[in-house]
C-alpha cells in the first residue's frame, strides 16, 4: 500500500508534536508555518506535567531546555487576598520561543518537510486533499491536521461557525525580570474584567501573560494605560510591576479569542490544539491539551493505516470520540471556574471555602487537567 502523506497546517505545538510521531511512524510529513523560528508568542508558558511521558516516548526530552520546575501556586482576588496550594502534577515553566524552536529542530532532524509559507486554502476532492499558499505552491495530501491556532485565514475559508462571532476577550504577553520572583511558583491575580497569569521560564525570566475582556479594555486605549488603570489595583500586581523590569519594547497581543464551542473535525481536516477547542487559559492546561490532541490524532491516523483497507470516516469519528473522551469535560470545568473567577461575588465566597477546607483548590485544579500520559 502506498504511504499516506500528510500535510499539517500550522507550526506550533500540536502541530511539530504531530509531525515528529507520524514521521517517526515512516510517514512523508510536510508542516506549514507562516512564521520563521524562533519566536515569541502570546501564551502562558506553563506546561502541565501530565504530558512529559509521551514527550518522552517521542524522544524529545524537555529536560534539554532547563525549564523552571513550578510546583506552587498563589491566587488572589481582585482585591489582592491570597490563597496558596501545591499544584496536584505540578508543571514546566517554559517559553514558547524556546520550546517551539526546539521542537522544529526535533521535526527537521525526523524528515519532516517545513514549508515557510501561509496555506490560504484547502480543498478536499476524490479522497485528496489540495493545499495552496500565498507562494502560488501547490500540494496535494491524503491526511491534512488543521494546527492553525485560535484564529486564522483557514477558519474564515472553512466557515466555521465562530468565525463570524465577535469575541469579547484578547490577551496580552510580555516577559519581564525580577531577582527575587520564586522558581517553583505560579502566580493567578484576579483584576476587574480578567486576570493575569506570573511564572518563571527556562532563562529565568517572568513571563507574564493577561485575559482581558474587550468591554474593560477599550475604555484605557493602550496596554500601559490598562496595567496602571485596571491591573496595579490589585495590590498583589501593583507590587509586582512596580518592582520588575520589563524586557519587551513592546508587548504582544491578540484579540478576537473564541471559547465558543468548535468542530475537531471540518472538511475532513483533523483538528488540533486551540483549532480544536480553546480552554480558559487560568486553568493552566492549554499548552498540554495542544500535545494530547497531536498524539490521539496521530494515533487515529496509524491506527487505520495499517489496516488492509483505509477508512477516513472510521479514522475521523475515532478522533471525534478520543478527543471528546480527553477534553470535553476539561473545557467545561475551565469554563465554569472562568465565571467564578471573574465573579466578585462568586470569587469571594469559593475563597472562603478554600481559605476552611485547603484541600479543596487542587482538586478544583485537577478538573481542568488529565492524568500522565502513560
Amino acid at each position: 500500500m502506498k504511504k499516506k502523506s500528510i500535510g499539517i497546517i500550522g507550526g506550533g505545538l500540536s502541530g511539530l508534536v504531530a509531525a515528529i510521531h507520524l514521521s517517526k511512524n515512516n510517514l512523508p510529513v510536510f508542516l506549514f508555518e507562516k512564521e520563521t523560528y524562533p519566536n515569541h508568542k502570546v501564551c502562558g508558558e506553563y506546561l502541565s506535567q501530565e504530558i512529559i511521558p509521551y514527550l518522552e516516548r517521542l524522544d524529545i526530552h524537555l529536560s534539554d531546555l532547563k525549564p523552571a520546575i513550578i510546583d506552587r501556586l498563589q491566587y488572589s482576588t481582585t482585591s489582592g487576598r491570597v490563597v496558596k496550594t501545591k499544584l496536584p502534577l505540578g508543571g514546566l515553566g517554559i517559553s514558547r520561543y524556546a520550546l517551539d524552536h526546539f521542537l522544529y529542530k526535533k521535526a527537521i532532524a525526523c524528515g519532516v518537510t517545513i514549508v515557510t509559507a501561509l496555506v490560504t486554502d484547502s480543498i478536499f476532492k476524490e479522497a485528496q486533499f489540495i493545499v495552496t499558499t500565498n507562494k502560488k505552491q501547490e500540494f496535494y495530501f491524503d491526511i491534512v491536521l488543521g494546527a492553525f491556532g485560535k484564529r486564522s485565514l483557514m477558519d474564515k475559508k472553512l466557515e466555521r461557525n465562530f468565525i463570524d462571532q465577535k469575541s469579547g476577550w484578547l490577551a496580552i504577553k510580555g516577559h519581564y525580570k525580577k531577582d527575587d520572583f520564586p522558581d517553583d511558583l505560579v502566580m493567578l491575580h484576579n483584576f476587574i474584567g480578567g486576570y493575569c497569569g506570573l511564572s518563571k521560564t527556562e532563562t529565568g525570566v517572568i513571563n507574564v501573560c493577561y485575559l482581558a475582556s474587550y468591554n474593560s479594555f477599550k475604555k484605557h486605549k493602550d496596554p500601559l494605560t490598562f496595567k496602571d488603570k485596571v491591573l496595579m489595583q490589585n495590590p498583589q500586581l501593583r507590587a509586582f510591576f512596580q518592582e520588575a523590569i520589563p524586557l519587551f519594547e513592546k508587548d504582544i497581543s491578540i484579540a478576537q479569542i473564541s471559547f465558543q464551542n468548535k468542530s475537531c473535525v471540518q472538511d475532513h481536516i483533523l483538528m488540533l490544539g486551540d483549532a480544536a477547542g480553546l480552554i480558559h487559559p487560568l486553568s493552566g492546561n492549554g499548552m498540554a491539551m495542544a500535545i494530547h490532541s497531536a498524539k490521539i490524532a496521530s494515533e487515529a491516523i496509524l491506527n487505520q493505516i495499517s489496516k488492509q483497507e483505509f477508512s477516513r470516516v472510521t479514522m475521523e469519528l475515532e478522533y471525534k470520540k478520543n478527543w471528546k473522551d480527553q477534553f470535553s469535560t476539561r473545557l467545561r470545568m475551565g469554563g465554569i471556574l472562568q465565571r467564578i473567577l471573574l465573579s466578585k461575588k462568586l470569587s469571594g465566597f469559593v475563597q472562603r471555602i478554600i481559605h476552611t477546607f485547603p484541600s479543596v483548590l487542587p482538586k478544583i485544579i485537577s478538573k481542568t487537567h488529565g492524568k500522565p500520559i502513560i
